[in-house]
């Protein structure tokens, strides 16, 4: 129970730290408010109302009982309360009057008005609106075969030091709450930009030089960050270089190779060897394909469809089928994508006779099939396949060769665009390649 609770509340809680510090410093500040509110409309505005208005309707009740009392001058009994008392009175004859009216339940005057009339006078005896005029309220009173009409002025059931008090309490309120989002907004900058940094460089793509600020905490995650991507390049221009190097030295020994076979008269001899040279020279195109550097090139927006139709057409092949939307486009490295749906479809001829290649898109993914009706791979060789320099002993590796690159270069750039790569028994009964894309 209590964890399904916990689970709850982390679903109701952002996700965002920039969320979630404003709410650390906004809650405290809503909930002082709100305590602050209740006792000041129950000490001050409540309190303070209902004793103004008991003293208000008091005065009119007074006025009704002298003005009853026929030893008085009913004019000059008006005008006292008229003038020292701020009420103006008429008396107005009306047996028909409606002493119904609606009260605004969400008004404390309404409520607290309506409370001491009924207490004084009784139930439909008295009618009132705080409506009808801007400062005014219209009170009605019956009397006899008329009504008193009282307008009296909505300060003297109101004090307006309560509303400056309930200004100034909600006023700051707001300035800090501004105040605190330019302030977390500054804090989260930097996480943002380190996060952003950080994806950038997983897909693959060129960083300019980091530069990390904010607090302190931050400034040493961006710093450490920038040691480690420059550590990762290192590593990564070291192994390019490396392996370019072995096989730029190896093609001048192969060359000389190819020129001696000219001299060898066996020719069942030197068709060998020239088979085994150029499968060397194979492997080492390979090596250099894999080594090639992806940082140069930047993300744009391209027409993926376009691309793979022109892939497709290149091959001048009808035994490959496609079935795409006309448009559909994907932000990425448009060569890499390019190199990937090659060697996939490269792939798909080298073991079999007929390709599909299918482009959907769902929602906010792209999604790409490349089947075969090849051999197929076993389904416990699925993963193997994607590891560089693997290869299968049996099935699909059977009498060809490769040195095991293919899918993994293609894993690489569909995992550095964000997307997946997953393979399965095609509708052809060979091998079946989906590809996710972010779109």
């Amino acid at each position: 129970m209590f964890y399904g609770l916990n689970k709850f509340i982390k679903n109701l809680l952002p996700k965002r730290l920039f969320y979630r510090a404003l709410l650390i410093v906004a809650v405290p500040v809503i909930v002082i408010q709100l305590v602050i509110t209740i006792v000041f409309f129950d000490s001050l505005w409540i309190k303070t109302n209902k004793g103004m208005t008991r003293a208000l309707v008091n005065e009119i009740k007074t006025y009704i009982e002298v003005y009853s009392n026929d030893i008085y001058d009913k004019d000059e009994i008006t005008n006292l309360f008229s003038i020292y008392q701020d009420l103006n009175i008429e008396f107005v004859q009306d047996n028909d009057f409606d002493y119904t009216y609606d009260e605004r339940w969400f008004s404390p005057i309404d409520r607290t008005l309506r409370r001491e009339l009924k207490s004084r006078f009784g139930s439909n005896s008295y009618w009132f609106s705080t409506t009808n005029y801007r400062e005014l309220i219209d009170l009605r009173i019956k009397f006899k075969d008329g009504y008193f009409k009282f307008l009296i002025p909505k300060d003297r059931l109101t004090s307006s030091s309560a509303r400056i008090f309930g200004l100034w309490i909600t006023v700051p309120a707001l300035i800090m709450v501004i105040i605190s989002l330019i302030f977390l907004k500054n804090q989260t900058r930097p996480i943002t930009a380190l996060a952003k940094a950080a994806e950038k460089f997983g897909k693959g793509e060129e960083i300019e030089e980091f530069k990390p600020s904010g607090a302190s905490e931050i400034r040493q995650a961006g710093f450490e960050f920038d040691r480690m991507r420059k550590r990762i390049l290192r590593h990564l221009n070291q192994r390019s270089e490396m392996l370019s190097g072995i096989s730029h030295d190896l093609r001048t020994p192969l060359t000389r190779m190819k020129l001696q076979m000219a001299f060898i008269k066996d020719k069942d001899i030197s068709s060998k060897l020239t088979d085994d040279i150029n499968e060397m020279e194979k492997m080492l195109n390979e090596y250099l394909q894999f080594t090639s550097s992806s940082y140069l090139e930047k993300d744009k927006l391209f027409n993926l469809s376009e691309l793979i139709n022109q892939i497709i057409l290149k091959y001048n092949n009808e035994n490959i089928t496609i079935n795409s939307i006309d448009k559909i486009y994907c932000n990425g490295r448009k060569n890499l994508i390019k190199r990937c749906i090659n060697n996939l479809i490269d792939n798909a001829l080298k073991y079999g006779k007929k390709v599909n290649v299918e482009l959907t898109k769902k929602s906010t993914n792209i999604f790409i099939k490349i089947e075969d009706d090849g051999p197929g791979i076993p389904k416990n060789e699925y993963d193997n396949v994607f590891k560089p320099f693997y290869k299968i002993d049996k099935g699909r590796a059977e009498a060809k060769s490769s040195v095991g690159l293919g899918l993994s270069i293609a894993s690489d750039i569909i995992r550095s665009h964000g997307g997946n790569i997953k393979l399965e028994k095609s509708k052809l009964n060979g091998l079946g390649v989906k590809i996710f894309l972010p779109a």
